[in-house]
C-alpha cells in the first residue's frame, strides 16, 4: 500500500472513541495531504455533497488553522481510524450545536474509497450519535443527503437515523434531478450496539 503523510511509522495516535472497525481521534496538520486529495477526487465529494471544483491546499490549511486556534463551542470535529491498520481514512463532525435546544447537525467523509461498504460509515455514524447524546446531552442530530446516495441512507438508518422529510428534485446529477433526504436521530430512540463511548468507573 502507497505510504501517506498520515502513516505514524510506529507512533500511535491519540485516540479518544474506539469502536469495533474505526476508532476516533483529534484532528493533526499532517492530514492536510490527504485532505486535499480526497477534496479533489469528485467520486468522494459527489457523496459528501460538496461542490466539485479544485480545491487548493492553502485553502484546506487556512481552514485547519483558522480552527485549530478558536474554540468553537458550535461544532467537534474527529478523525476516523480504520481500527485494524490505525490508517486515517475520513473525518466526521457535529456542527451548529445548540446546547439550549440540544440540537446538532451531523456530516461524514470517508475518504478512502477502499474503505466504502465495510461498514466504517455506520459504526463511525453510531459512535457520534452515542457521544452527542451521553457527553454532550444533545436530545435530537439532523443530517442531509442526497437521493443518488444510497449507500449513505442505507448507514445512517443502520445507525439509527429516520427519514423525517425531502426536499424534492433540489439536487441535480447530470441530466437528472434528486431529492435532498432530511433524516434525523432522537436520544430516546437511539440505541447503541457498541460499548459506551464513555463509560463510568
Amino acid at each position: 500500500m502507497e505510504q501517506t503523510e498520515t502513516d505514524f511509522q510506529g507512533e500511535k495516535p491519540v485516540l479518544n472513541i474506539l469502536g469495533d472497525k474505526v476508532a476516533l481521534g483529534p484532528m493533526q496538520k499532517k492530514m492536510i495531504t490527504d485532505i486535499v486529495r480526497w477534496e479533489n477526487d469528485f467520486a468522494v465529494t459527489l457523496m459528501s455533497g460538496d461542490p466539485l471544483r479544485p480545491v487548493t491546499r492553502e485553502s484546506i490549511e487556512e481552514e485547519f488553522a483558522r480552527q485549530s486556534k478558536e474554540t468553537d463551542p458550535w461544532s467537534v470535529n474527529f478523525a476516523i481510524y480504520e481500527q485494524a491498520s490505525l490508517r486515517f481514512i475520513g473525518n466526521v463532525g457535529l456542527r451548529h450545536i445548540d446546547k439550549t435546544r440540544r440540537t446538532a447537525e451531523y456530516g461524514i467523509i470517508i475518504g478512502e474509497k477502499d474503505c466504502w461498504g465495510k461498514g466504517y460509515g455506520t459504526e463511525t455514524t453510531i459512535l457520534m450519535l452515542d457521544y452527542a447524546f451521553t457527553v454532550l446531552g444533545l436530545h435530537n442530530v439532523l443530517l442531509s443527503t442526497y437521493g443518488y446516495n444510497e449507500r449513505a441512507v442505507r448507514a445512517y438508518t443502520r445507525a439509527g437515523f429516520r427519514v423525517m422529510g425531502r426536499r424534492r428534485e433540489a439536487a441535480r446529477l447530470g441530466d437528472q434531478l434528486y431529492d435532498i433526504i432530511f433524516m434525523d436521530c432522537l436520544a430516546t430512540e437511539f440505541r447503541s450496539p457498541l460499548k459506551r463511548v464513555v463509560e463510568l468507573p
